[in-house]
Formats: C-alpha cells, structure tokens, sequence
C-alpha cells in the first residue's frame, strides 16, 4: 500500500507508531498502531471490490455530518429517532 500511495507511506510511517502487542503465542511484537482518523485514511486508499461498500457507507455518513453541521436541527431529529429506537418507548419520549 506503501508504494502504490507515495503520501499515504509518508503519513502511516509519521502517524503510525511501534507499539508491542501480544500475538497468539503470547509473544511480544512491535506492530504499527493507528486512532480512527487513520484507520479510515488507510481505508480509503484500499483498491478493493470488497471494500467499496464499506467506502460507500463512509462516504453517506460524512455527507450526513455536514448537512447536520448546515443544518443543527438534523442532527437534533437524528438524535431524537435514535433515542426512540433503542432507548425508550415513544410514549415515554413524547414527553421530551
């Protein structure tokens, strides 16, 4: 992946650092580590059929942050629906 993203080579070898981790063995290995950001930054540079459909998914998703961020009260009727669906029952939310 390194050689085929010249940028993305320089950014997992500057933002990825060397932590030890445990294998199966129980050995003790130095394995690259990344946060979210860069778990998504090294997603999107994948050339995969399989994994277009997660790219998809993350593309809709960005698209609906930014419309809430354009839009508060989206993201306010997002928060409200979820709310309903897995925490309370709608007779209970109606009161909010």
């Amino acid at each position: 992946m390194r050689k085929r993203d010249e940028l993305l080579g320089e950014y997992v070898g500057t933002n990825c650092p060397h932590v030890e981790m445990y294998t199966e063995s129980g050995k003790l290995r130095k394995t690259l580590a990344a946060n979210t950001t860069q778990i998504l930054r090294i997603t999107q540079s994948i050339p995969s059929p399989k994994a277009e459909p997660f790219k998809m998914w993350l593309a809709q998703v960005g698209s609906e942050r930014l419309n809430e961020i354009a839009d508060p009260e989206k993201a306010f009727t997002r928060g409200v629906e979820y709310y309903r669906a897995f925490f309370r029952s709608r007779k209970k939310c109606n009161k909010i």
